[in-house]
């Protein structure tokens, strides 16, 4: 049964992330507002709903270290697999833009996650907790930072009138439905793959902290590898970009926020290398994107290498 899940859950994945990307690209062209933009919001949200559920049911179920470890671990391979594949498939253009703004504001995010869970350290607490005072300092950062997407927007729509079209409503419609049933699709895809392949694993003998390290946090993030390597295949790098950048900021700001500002998050001090290793990894990708204001396909190769690698240290700490 867990194989059949799991094969159902991977074809749900599959063409709901092809639709997804065909009705929101569609949706941004609609708009006058850029590919980019779209990643950043819209995909890079849907596709991170998955984390957003098991990290929200992991808070309200005591479970800290799901909530905080599936988050890490679904930015980690974003940063490094997601993108590295995406870029092997078509060369990631990057705007200067984005350089500036969006990849920096995911370090600035990563590096706040790394002061608010380092309390022994910096407050000589006796334990590392992400406190609700801290959840709300993240959702207070996410806030910023959808005001300043809302601005992008505006702009993006103000160069664009000159070029403006009227459109159809039954072509609305249709992107909509194609954007949503495509979203469904997705969620419900991951959820299956998740379920199907943890069953298998730990009926393989693994342990539920491995699991939880590995395949969850791997199982949630398929949205995102599917749909960006949808839009490389479909030649819509910004919307790949933007939907790994995106839905790391996502991650950390408002899933974190929110789910320790429903239940206080208690750190495990191993989350602190993986942590400080998201970190790097997101320095390198900043890196890797201002040379030639692209992410090629040796850049690719070294990204997916880091995570295959990183993977393995996991697998031996646990």
């Amino acid at each position: 049964m867990a194989f059949i899940l799991l094969i159902v859950g991977l074809a749900l994945l599959i063409k709901g992330a092809d639709y997804f990307v065909k009705g929101a690209s569609s949706i941004a062209s609609n708009l006058n507002v850029s590919p980019l933009l779209i990643g950043l919001t819209i995909v890079a949200f849907g596709t991170s709903a998955p984390e957003a559920t098991v990290s929200l049911v992991a808070a309200l179920e005591d479970s800290a270290g799901m909530a905080i470890g599936n988050v890490v671990g679904s930015n980690i391979f974003n940063i490094t697999f997601v993108a590295g594949l995406t870029a092997l498939i078509y060369p990631l253009k990057v705007e200067s833009e984005t350089i500036r703004k969006e990849i920096p504001f995911t370090l600035l995010a990563s590096v706040a996650l790394l002061v608010l869970v380092s309390d022994v350290f910096l407050q000589e607490w006796s334990a590392n907790f992400i406190s609700r005072s801290d959840g709300f300092i993240l959702l207070l950062f996410f806030a910023i930072f959808l005001y300043y997407l809302f601005e992008v927007a505006r702009r993006s729509r103000e160069r664009g009138r000159s070029s403006s079209h009227h459109v159809a409503k039954e072509a609305w419609v249709k992107n909509i439905i194609l954007t949503l049933g495509g979203l469904a699709a997705i969620v419900f895809g991951g959820d299956l793959v998740v379920n199907g392949a943890t069953e298998i694993a730990l009926s393989c003998g693994m342990s539920d902290t491995l699991v939880g390290l590995t395949i969850v946090a791997v199982g949630t993030s398929l949205p995102e590898l599917v749909t960006s390597i949808m839009a490389a295949i479909k030649r819509e790098g910004d919307i790949a970009l933007g939907n790994i950048v995106g839905s790391c900021i996502f991650n950390i700001l408002f899933v974190l926020g929110t789910s320790s500002a429903i239940s206080p998050l208690a750190v495990d001090h191993r989350i602190f290398t993986d942590v400080l290793l998201m970190i790097l990894l997101t320095v390198i990708l900043l890196v890797f994107s201002r040379s030639n204001y692209k992410i090629g396909k040796m850049e690719g190769i070294i990204l997916a290498a880091a995570y295959v690698l990183y993977m393995v240290y996991v697998i031996l700490r646990n």
